[in-house]
């Protein structure tokens, strides 16, 4: 197994699909468990150093903090638009708990406080999914709950190069201590994570950011397995080469260096979960684009959004 490239199965431990902690990886500051909680199960969640957005990736559930309880509604999968989220700050025990209703049924029946989340119903009977997006910060902020609708919806790029970014955990979007996460949905035989680009350095201009890319890939019409390709390059920062087919659920870790683009086969969507911190002491997402590739940029003036992404905002 590459150090910095992750195949589904490959990175689970202590009961999680996935466990990358700043310890296996190698690094400071960033984390990412996805886990995954049969009907109404629960299980119990220590923080430690680390601050958490609560992100379900398919279905709903309750998230506890001593007396205070709030409810994600949820959604049917991460295609299916932006979710509601919980923000789990450091040294904090908390207990997550699947629904253990049908999903649609669980929606209707619950709110948090005198709110609903607002979150589309998920259809049908099945397990939750959750990310557990993490970041080492010393700031203490409050047990928060983040409706889904008012995580900011981006359509990034133009023509080939056009994706969705569901900005929910980004910096103008919500406050944590240390923490950056977004989503990118890219359609099928479209680029993202393009023109290549870098955080690897703290400069006026630029972020010295830990990344970590957590992939699920859309099916056939029947049921087929879907692929992309993910790469990263090095940069004055280090020596770093992946070239990797991505499949559905595989993480690829970025420490520094170049990287991008993302691919997305034709015929099969590309959803990606970006996780990001640093040690500097503003939280801020600066990058540098490739100097081969940031040209690009320029040519998106004359082109027109991919019309598929205007109806999955």
């Amino acid at each position: 197994m590459s150090t910095w490239f992750r195949p589904a199965g490959l990175a689970s431990a202590d009961g999680f699909d996935v466990v990358v902690t700043p310890e296996n990886a190698g690094w400071g500051y960033s984390s990412l468990r996805v886990l995954t909680l049969p009907p109404g199960t629960s299980r119990t969640i220590a923080t430690g150093p680390e601050e958490m957005l609560v992100v379900p990736l398919e279905g709903g559930l309750a998230v506890t903090v001593g007396d205070e309880s709030f409810r994600l509604s949820g959604r049917e999968s991460v295609f299916a638009g932006p979710t509601d989220f919980a923000y789990l700050p450091v040294g904090t025990s908390a207990v997550l708990s699947a629904d253990a209703l049908p999903r649609a049924a669980a929606n209707g029946a619950a709110a948090n406080g005198a709110a609903a989340s607002g979150a589309a119903p998920a259809g049908g009977v099945g397990a939750v999914r959750v990310a557990l997006c993490g970041a080492r910060t010393d700031r203490v902020l409050p047990f928060r709950y983040g409706p889904a609708e008012d995580v900011p919806v981006e359509l990034r790029g133009a023509g080939s190069a056009s994706r969705l970014v569901r900005n929910f955990g980004t910096v103008d979007a919500f406050e944590t201590g240390a923490l950056i996460a977004c989503e990118v949905l890219t359609p099928a035989g479209n680029w993202s994570s393009y023109p290549a680009h870098k955080h690897d350095e703290a400069t006026p201009t630029e972020s010295e950011l830990e990344e970590i890319y957590y992939f699920e890939i859309g099916s056939g019409p029947a049921g087929e397995p879907g692929f992309g390709y993910h790469r990263t390059s090095s940069s004055d920062r280090g020596e770093i080469d992946v070239l990797a087919e991505v499949r559905d659920r595989d993480v690829a870790l970025v420490p520094y260096g170049w990287h991008g683009p993302c691919i997305a086969a034709p015929g099969f969507d590309m959803y990606y979960l970006n996780v990001m911190a640093g040690p500097g002491a503003e939280r801020a997402w600066l990058i540098s684009d490739h100097p081969d590739h940031a040209w690009v940029r320029g040519t998106w003036t004359d082109q027109t959004i991919d019309p598929r992404l205007e109806g999955r905002r």
